[in-house]
């Protein structure tokens, strides 16, 4: 379906952007222009507009939602054909501004218990509600919880949904195939029925995957997947993830047996169920239930009901009674009525003085124990995670006195901070009583000293000196530490462990010993090279040599031939050539560039030309010294060009 974003539907929604699409319909956010509120527009495809069964399942979304007034259902507010425009059966809705539990488990993997209970008490809360009318959701899944950004948790999509009060003419074929497989209860994909057990299944298998990060079926098809459904049973998640409380493991399996009847029967009887399986959990957690679907009764006057019935029984026993008794004198009658009346007081009498003795009975406990017995007590206030100084504002005002009588370590309550007193919180203890606090010294942590250059048993002696270990030893050579010294540790000298932690530590082998080459008569560049790579420190000295040709290794020290310790110094003396050139022979005659040339490329320094003659083009006429006169490399030959 192209994006409809921008357009303004019934006259009233403009789409703003899309934010969801189906295989049924696409939702955008809108804005309603005549409220000014931000909405969620739900938009039918438009190849499906025109079937008359799916325009009829659309419409029994809206009237499944829309009989729903739940705090975590999401709320439908209309519902239309556009008339003008682009042709759209759509569905208008609250929009919830967050994201789906899917989301949640992409980013997370999975959930703690806590976390889970957190998701499954408003779902339970919103599917009991729904249950209650007789709805079915019939396609619970992660997609369709939403998690706004306040942290309210809805259910949305009762587009499969079903029951008394829109109609139940899902087909079986259609329902397996608009529902989600992976989620689907035994018997929807058996027989295509489905009730609140269903609804529980398929949130037991939400409940399932949010525990382990996976779904307890896989398959390459939905047809394998419904199969796996059908004829296995889901295990336990605590075979997966072995976190998960035994109570509310047992919980799952009974919501994802095969057998619909072995479950809870709907959402209430789960929601009372968790409720439990939360109490084992954490027992020391505030079990609070905040109904949000109270049932109630009308009022019926029952006084002017009362008596009308009794005016009925009244005259129909007179009517049977009468031709059987005789009838009394009006003594006989005063005296009887003075009796009965008598007994009806002395009744009366009687429940009042039985009242009057249990108030007063309730009145003597209630001042004994106020006065002398343990209501005398004063009942300690919690202080655990507070400072000793917030402990005393709270336990002065109350007149008890403190003591801190132990300081221990603790992983999860920081340094200064109280763990717990005694009595506890909650607990009672006489006027001007004493509590003893428990004080964290943060985390037991110790230092890891520095060890570099100590033998391992002077570095052992050193670390038991702290709940450390020494680890694993591994050896390696350095020209820095001696042989058997430790030259570095793992953690590193100055890194805090925690107590028993493992200290693995490199042992020096001392210097490396490599074996050392002769490069005589071979050129400085290979010596150089292979002695840099070998991990010698190479310096290159340069000589002049008669007898050694121009780049040719004339000595080096040390000798070749020997073992020498890795990185140390390595000079090589390298030829410079001969000392001594001759003036080239036939540089008379020639022109004065290349002359110049000649003369420089043989070693030798020319001076300044004397120039003889105005011809404009110079030739050499007079060299001195003269050539093939052996002069030492570098000496300075005059020219005369003319």
């Amino acid at each position: 379906m192209s994006d409809l974003s921008g357009e303004l539907i019934d006259g009233r929604y403009e789409l703003i952007r899309q934010i969801a699409s189906g295989g049924m319909a696409t939702i955008y956010q809108a804005l309603d222009t005549r409220l000014d509120r931000k909405v969620a527009v739900k938009i039918m495809h438009e190849h499906l507009a025109n079937d008359e069964e799916f325009v009829n399942r659309f419409i029994r979304e809206a009237k499944a939602a829309a009989a729903l007034s739940h705090p975590n259902i999401v709320a439908v507010q209309d519902q239309g054909w556009n008339q003008s425009g682009i042709p759209a059966v759509f569905l208008v809705m609250e929009l919830v501004e967050g994201s789906t539990l899917r989301d949640y488990l992409f980013e997370k993997g999975k959930l703690s218990t806590q976390e889970l209970l957190h998701f499954m008490t408003p779902i339970l809360s919103a599917l009991s509600a729904a249950h209650k009318i007789g709805i079915v959701h019939r396609d619970i899944k992660p997609e369709n919880i939403l998690i706004s950004q306040s942290g309210r948790v809805k259910l949305a999509d009762f587009g499969l949904a079903r029951g008394d009060l829109i109609g139940n003419t899902m087909t079986a074929e259609s329902s397996v195939i608009l529902g989600s497989v992976s989620y689907l209860s035994p018997e929807q994909a058996q027989r295509g029925v489905a009730d609140a057990r269903s609804d529980i299944y398929s949130l037991g298998i939400v409940a399932f995957e949010a525990l382990t990060g996976k779904k307890p079926f896989d398959g390459e098809s939905p047809i394998h997947i419904a199969y796996q459904h059908v004829n296995e049973k889901v295990p336990a998640p605590s075979t997966i993830n072995p976190d998960v409380p035994p109570a509310l493991d047992a919980l799952i399996v009974r919501a994802t047996s095969t057998n619909p009847d072995d479950r809870p029967r709907d959402g209430e009887a789960f929601l009372d169920e968790l409720r439990q399986v939360e109490a084992i959990v954490d027992p020391k957690g505030r079990q609070l239930s905040f109904e949000l679907d109270l049932g109630s009764e009308p009022i019926r006057d029952k006084s002017r009901q009362l008596v009308r019935v009794s005016k009925e029984i009244k005259t129909q026993t007179s009517e049977r009674v009468e031709p059987m008794v005789a009838k009394k004198s009006p003594r006989e009658s005063t005296a009887e009525t003075a009796r009965e009346r008598k007994r009806r007081t002395s009744a009366r009498i009687r429940r009042n003085r039985w009242i009057a003795l249990f108030l007063l009975l309730a009145l003597g406990v209630g001042s004994w124990y106020l006065f002398v017995g343990p209501g005398t007590r004063v009942v300690v206030p919690s202080v655990a995670g507070m400072s000793v100084k917030e402990a005393k504002a709270a336990l002065t005002p109350l007149g008890l006195t403190y003591e801190v009588a132990e300081e221990v370590f603790s992983e999860d309550i920081p340094k200064g901070k109280i763990i717990s007193s005694k009595p506890a919180g909650g607990g009672r203890i006489g006027e001007a009583g004493n509590v003893s606090l428990y004080l964290s010294k943060g985390a037991e942590r110790y230092l890891i000293p520095n060890l570099q250059g100590l033998t391992v048993e002077s570095a052992t002696a050193l670390i038991q000196t702290d709940p450390l270990v020494i680890g694993t030893t591994t050896q390696s050579y350095d020209p820095r530490i001696p042989e058997g010294a430790i030259i570095s540790t793992s953690p590193s000298a100055g890194t805090k462990a925690t107590r028993g932690s493992a200290i693995n530590i490199v042992i020096s082998k001392g210097i490396q010993q490599l074996a050392l080459l002769s490069y005589i008569g071979k050129t400085g560049d290979q010596a150089l090279n292979e002695l840099e790579e070998a991990g010698f420190n190479v310096t290159i000295r340069y000589e002049f040599s008669d007898s050694a040709l121009l780049g040719e290794v004339i000595s080096q020290v040390p000798a070749g031939d020997a073992p020498a310790s890795k990185g140390s110094d390595i000079e090589v003396v390298v030829s410079k050539g001969s000392e001594w050139v001759f003036v080239p022979s036939g540089i008379r005659g020639l022109e004065q560039g290349v002359a110049l040339t000649m003369l420089e490329n043989s070693g030798l320094e020319v001076g300044k030309p004397i120039v003889t003659g105005k011809n404009k083009k110079k030739f050499v006429t007079h060299i001195s010294p003269a050539e093939r006169t052996k002069v030492k490399r570098g000496s300075k030959v005059t020219i005369t060009v003319g």
